[in-house]
This record gives structure tokens, C-alpha cells and sequence, in this order.
């Protein structure tokens, strides 16, 4: 996966797996493969460990209160994934920036790209842009890509949704 200058790719796997937590190590590294990833080594266990607690960490990002707990808690991502980031062609996939030691377990991998590329994202395209949907009685998390920054849905389900509930509530009154 080449993280781009937004950390879309990132953010957008790590709300993937959030949303629908992996059920074993197989479908952990299916859907690592399916959105890009590279997995050079056998899936473990305790990789899928290390990814749900990534995700708990991240999931906490995403609640955030304001944009300095943002901060904060991603900086605490940061420092415990930290490794420099170095120049790679690694599986010739063109060269890029790997912000990773080599040779890690995916879980340890996908803590890092989801702490870089939420940074990156947050700083790139506005600390208000991770988010979970406004319809109520869902909980999923989208990250923002739009043009103008002002997505509140996680679907265009959810978005109908809620404007045929204003409708009828302004009918109502």
C-alpha cells in the first residue's frame, strides 16, 4: 500500500476494519490484500490481536472530543509505532515511503500505517474529517474525502434516511 499525501488509503482500511472487526487471521490478510496491502508474512493470531488493539486505539481518535484530543491521542499512536520512515521498492512496487521497520508482523504494520496515515490525513485535510455517521443508531466511521469537507454520512442509505425523518418530523409539526 502506498500511503498517499492524505492518508486516505490508511484511514479508509483502518475504517474498514473498525466497522467490521476481521473474524480470524485469513480474512485479516484477505482484506488487507484487498485494499492494497502488501502481506509478506503468515498472518497470526496475534497479529489480529495487534490489529484490534490498533483499532481500539484509533476507534478512541476518531471519538475525540475536540481537535487537541485529536492531537494527542494520535501523537500517542505516533510514538508507539515510531520507526523512521525510508525509501522502498519492496514486492517492486514502485518506489515510496515506508513508515516501518522491515520484517514486522502485519499487526505492528497496520498499527503504523493507521497512525501515519491518520495523522496525515487529519493534518492534511482538517481534524474534522474522521468521523462516525449522524444518523443516530449507526455507528460507522467514514473518513471525509469529499471536495468541501462537510460529509455527515457514512452512506447515501444513511443520508436518505435521515432526510425522509426531518420531512416527516417538519410534516408532523
Amino acid at each position: 500500500m502506498h500511503l498517499n499525501p492524505y492518508g486516505e488509503d490508511a484511514v479508509n482500511l483502518a475504517a474498514d476494519l473498525a466497522n467490521h472487526r476481521p473474524a480470524g487471521p485469513e480474512e485479516l490478510a484477505d482484506r488487507c490484500r484487498a485494499a492494497g496491502l502488501t502481506v509478506e508474512r503468515p498472518v497470526t493470531p496475534r497479529d489480529l490481536d495487534r490489529t484490534l488493539a490498533a483499532l481500539e486505539a484509533w476507534e478512541k481518535v476518531v471519538d475525540a472530543s475536540d481537535e487537541n484530543e485529536h492531537a494527542e491521542l494520535v501523537n500517542r499512536m505516533l510514538a508507539e509505532a515510531a520507526a523512521y520512515p525510508r525509501l522502498t521498492d519492496h514486492a517492486d512496487t514502485g518506489w515510496h515511503l515506508r513508515y516501518r521497520d522491515d520484517q514486522k508482523p502485519l499487526g505492528s504494520v497496520l498499527f503504523s500505517l493507521f497512525s501515519v496515515g491518520t495523522a496525515l490525513h487529519l493534518a492534511g485535510r482538517g481534524m474534522h474529517r474522521l468521523r462516525r455517521c449522524d444518523v443516530t443508531e449507526c455507528t460507522t466511521i467514514f473518513a471525509d474525502t469529499s471536495r468541501t469537507g462537510r460529509r455527515r454520512y457514512c452512506s447515501q442509505r444513511c443520508a436518505n434516511r435521515d432526510a425522509v425523518r426531518r420531512h416527516r418530523a417538519r410534516s408532523a409539526a
